[in-house]
């Protein structure tokens, strides 16, 4: 787990928890139902009461973790964006946006870009978290600071995904 930024208060403040994740065969865990980092933006949503925007591509990854891996690889190199079932498209309403992904090859999964890159984040509180098996928050802090331009980014978190099941405290800390 990796904490660090500044500490303002984003208690009582209307939020929205924007994340990407996938079930399937994953690093480290094998199989699973729910990606590890729905059950982090879940655990938030209990927390808070904030809502929950999915970022799910048109096109999902294999379920087979290594063809997933290669899939993302080459998004990347690519700089892709890729498209999404559903878009948000107006967050005027929320103060504080939670943004979460998995590590892919450093970063978060490229259709993360695709839909924070058509919000304005002007004067939101955002606060990002990752689940990984080892990358920690990977550059998704910087990704994130270069896209929402205007948004006063706080503190963040990483956790390592087989250990989600166990850091419902770990969030609720850091969400403090």
């Amino acid at each position: 787990m990796t904490l660090f930024g500044n500490k303002e208060s984003v208690k009582g403040k209307k939020s929205l928890v924007i994340y990407f994740s996938r079930a399937d065969e994953n690093y480290a865990v094998g199989y699973i139902e729910k990606g590890n980092t729905e059950v982090i933006a879940e655990y938030i949503q209990e927390l808070t009461g904030a809502d929950l925007f999915k970022v799910e591509p048109e096109k999902p990854y294999s379920k087979n973790y290594k063809t997933c891996c290669d899939e993302a690889l080459k998004e990347k190199r690519e700089n892709a964006r890729p498209e999404l079932k559903k878009y948000l498209d107006d967050i005027s309403d929320y103060d504080v946006i939670y943004i979460g992904s998995p590590i892919y090859w450093g970063t978060m999964p490229m259709s993360m870009f695709t839909q924070l890159e058509k919000l304005n984040f002007t004067g939101k509180i955002i606060k990002v978290f990752t689940t990984h098996e080892g990358s920690g928050l990977g550059t998704v802090v910087a990704d994130v600071k270069r896209i929402c331009k205007g948004a006063n980014v706080l503190d963040s978190l990483s956790i390592q995904g087989s250990l989600v099941h166990e850091s419902k405290g770990k969030v609720e800390n850091w969400i403090r």
